[in-house]
């Protein structure tokens, strides 16, 4: 019936998730890209195989950065904190859980991301004529994604 509770039914909506930055807390954003995982491969032929191809085999786990972005809010600065805190090699890694939510808001499905630190912030650019939202971009790098 319509308005009723649908248990694997429809695909969850993009719109309705969250983000959890460990030691910041849960943040709004308005749009999270990247959650990709892929391996490199090892090609290999022996020099007396009696085929005329290569094996491939899975060789080390890589993953892409994520893209977190949101509005400019009056004295938010985490990102900018977080980001000024990278001293010669040293920067606080956080785990950070992206999390799609049910209608209940409870986590329907979490990835996890490990070690992660800000690469980048950006601020975009500003318009006189504009009507939009002020926004700011966050870049994170890290050492691994899975599901939570």
């Amino acid at each position: 019936m319509a308005g009723d509770k649908q248990d694997n039914v429809w695909p969850l909506p993009e719109f309705y998730f969250k983000v959890d930055i460990e030691d910041i807390g849960v943040m709004s954003f308005k749009e999270v890209s990247g959650l990709d995982m892929e391996f490199d491969v090892i090609e290999y032929r022996a020099g007396d195989s009696q085929e005329f191809t290569k094996i491939k085999m899975p060789g080390l786990r890589k993953s892409g950065d994520i893209t977190l972005k949101k509005g400019v809010f009056i004295s938010d600065k985490k990102f900018w904190t977080w980001i000024g805190e990278i001293k010669l090699n040293t920067i606080k890694r956080r785990s950070i859980t992206i999390s799609l939510l049910d209608e209940s808001n409870s986590p329907a499905q979490s990835w996890k991301l490990v070690n992660a630190w800000p690469k980048k912030v950006t601020v975009e650019g500003f318009k006189a004529d504009g009507n939009g939202v002020a926004m700011e971009t966050l870049i994170l790098v890290h050492e691994g994604i899975t599901p939570a």
